[in-house]
């Protein structure tokens, strides 16, 4: 395994520059640490009373850091993105940030499912050494300071080397620095501090900003008030979720409004692109995806005639009182009596999705600022000196590592753009 990328980050010419960060997350500490290990004077602004508040709320059930997967196939998992993250993750990639936890005394993992985790399983030991390693490089951390934008030039413009903050006392200041790196994360998640403020001062700047949108959440399906009484909180185990076609399989949970979990979460873009367009979303549910239709069909061909379908769907296929109950579900009752039929239905139970879940339920945000405004080393093409890091960015990725990678990753090349840009 290499070491850690950034230890192999070039002295900046002006070692006793000034750098600003803004946002205590994942993407903030990674570039304050980029940059402190470059001689810069880092100074990082969080608005909350604590930084890596989302990370550690991400890592209650298990931090999955990255992925194993080849590279190639890792980064078609950030589809149209791909060519603008390709760089950067291929820089500090999963290596890397796995070479980087282990420097700091948390070797990963990888799960049954290639999913990459600390040994600890959980954020809190990790950050702990982080902010340590921090103090160390001379980072200095200051919390309860929300970014307000920036200074004015004498003609009105906004200044790039003046940052604007508004203390926890209601008083505003200014920060003169020589880079400043912008790393706020998305709207999700609000309660621990990404909530989209920075949308507005940068809109204000001429920066193109894309609506913020709910993404890596559950949907919403109309259940009737019998199942909900009966199945929210149940799981569908070893179900594949499909959207147009393309499938993904796992576990999926039915909850009062309507499901998540990974599956789920795979495919919120797509849905959510088609619920803007149609006003709803076909998903299907295949509940049995080891068996093909011609198999599930001749079990249930041998069903016995006195058994009620729940329990020919349990004895022939295995399938449990929730998957009968979805089928049921799924046809207002008007359920199919041959066995073709019924398989093709177990095989490929539609849903309708009324709507994703709102973003304060969601793991992640899409939109963000457009990537055409961010040149090769993140920086903003109409604010020289200013860069962008991690979840702002437009980039939409999928749970399962790949949404944390990135933001390492651009929080790395940000850092690094930023070291290059004052070489010049």
């Amino acid at each position: 395994m290499s070491r850690p990328y950034i230890d192999r980050v070039a002295p900046a010419s002006d070692p006793g520059a000034a750098a600003t960060v803004v946002g205590g997350g994942p993407a903030g500490l990674m570039a304050a640490e980029t940059l402190a290990r470059a001689g810069l004077v880092v100074t990082v602004y969080e608005h909350m009373a604590s930084v890596g508040r989302k990370l550690q709320l991400a890592g209650r059930s298990g931090l999955n850091i990255t992925h194993s997967e080849p590279i190639d196939d890792f980064l078609a998992r950030y589809g149209p993105r791909r060519a603008r993250l390709d760089t950067a993750v291929r820089a500090f990639g999963p290596t890397e940030l796995r070479a980087w936890c282990a420097a700091l005394g948390e070797p990963t993992f990888v799960g049954s499912s290639g999913r990459v985790f600390p040994a600890s399983f959980r954020a809190t030991p990790l950050l702990r050494a982080w902010l340590a390693r921090l103090r160390d490089l001379g980072v200095v951390i200051e919390t309860r300071h929300r970014w307000l934008g920036w200074g004015s030039t004498p003609g009105g413009a906004a200044d790039p080397r003046v940052v604007r903050f508004s203390r926890a006392d209601g008083t505003a200041i200014e920060v003169a620095n020589d880079v400043t790196l912008l790393a706020l994360g998305g709207a999700s998640w609000p309660r621990v501090g990404s909530d989209g403020a920075w949308v507005e001062p940068l809109q204000r700047a001429g920066v193109d900003v894309r609506t913020l949108r709910a993404a890596n959440c559950g949907v919403v399906i109309g259940w009737s008030e019998r199942f909900v009484e009966r199945f929210a909180g149940t799981p569908l185990k070893n179900v594949a979720i499909g959207v147009a076609g393309d499938w993904v399989r796992g576990d999926a949970m039915i909850t009062t409004a309507g499901m998540e979990s990974g599956p789920v979460y795979a495919h919120s873009a797509a849905i959510r692109e088609r619920c803007d367009r149609d006003g709803r979303c076909i998903i299907e549910v295949d509940l049995h995806p080891d068996l093909t239709v011609a198999e599930v069909a001749a079990r249930l061909e041998r069903r016995r005639p006195k058994d009620s379908l729940a329990t020919s769907l349990r004895r022939a296929i295995g399938l449990p009182p929730v998957a009968a109950a979805l089928l049921r579900e799924s046809t207002a009752n008007a359920m199919p009596s041959s066995a073709d039929e019924l398989a093709a239905l177990v095989k490929a139970c539609p849903l309708v999705v009324e709507a994703l879940m709102p973003m304060a339920r969601a793991i992640s945000s899409a939109g963000g600022v457009a990537l055409d405004e961010v040149g090769d080393g993140f920086m903003l093409r109409r604010l020289a000196g200013t860069f962008i890091a991690g979840e702002m960015l437009d980039w939409d990725a999928p749970t399962g590592g790949y949404l944390l990678q990135a933001t390492f990753s651009t929080a790395v090349a940000a850092a690094q753009g930023a070291i290059a840009w004052l070489d010049t």
